[in-house]
C-alpha cells in the first residue's frame, strides 16, 4: 500500500513560509495569538503541532515522567532551573573542536563534561585547558555567539 503523507510537504514548507504565514498556522494550530519570539522558535513548535496533530502526541505516562522531572528541578538547584533546557546539549553528545591542529572530543555528561577522561563543570575550564587562556567556553565550542546569545 502506497499512501501519500502531506505531513513532510507541511513541515518543508515551513522553512518557506513568511513570518505573517508562521504567525497565521499558528493562531490556527494553537488557536492562541502567536508569542513574540524569533522565526526558528515559531518554525520548531509549529513543526511539532503539525506532528502532534497528524500522529498523537505524547504518551500520557511520558506526560507525567517530564511533570515529575519538572518537580524535581524546581526543588532542585535554582540556577538549573532558570538554564534553559533547549540550549544545553544532550548528555552523551561530543562536541569537537580544532585547536592550533589538534582535535579535542568533549563528551556532554549529566553532571557536566570530560574531556580526556577527565570531568569538568564547565566548557570554559576545558577551553582554558586547551588554549591557556580564558574564553567562553560556549563560543570555543561553537554552541553560542560572541553575543552571549545560545
Amino acid at each position: 500500500m502506497n499512501s501519500y503523507d502531506p505531513i513532510p510537504a507541511r513541515l518543508a514548507a515551513l522553512k518557506t513560509a513568511t513570518t505573517p504565514e508562521l504567525k497565521t498556522q499558528w493562531r490556527d494550530l494553537f488557536d492562541s495569538e502567536p508569542p513574540p519570539f524569533n522565526r526558528r522558535y515559531l518554525e520548531s513548535r509549529l513543526a511539532y503541532r503539525i506532528q502532534e496533530l497528524a500522529y498523537g502526541g505524547l504518551k500520557p505516562e511520558t506526560v507525567r515522567r517530564l511533570e515529575q522531572l519538572g518537580e524535581e528541578l524546581e526543588g532542585g538547584n535554582r540556577k538549573k532551573s532558570r538554564v534553559r533546557a533547549d540550549t544545553i546539549p544532550i548528555a552523551g553528545t561530543r562536541l569537537i573542536r580544532e585547536w592550533q591542529g589538534v582535535e579535542h572530543a568533549v563528551t556532554v555528561k549529566a553532571d557536566g563534561f570530560e574531556w580526556q577522561g577527565r570531568p569538568y563543570k564547565s566548557l570554559s575550564a576545558i577551553a582554558r585547558a586547551i588554549t591557556g587562556t580564558r574564553w567562553n567556553g560556549w563560543v570555543f565550542f561553537g554552541l553560542s555567539n560572541r553575543r552571549g546569545r545560545r
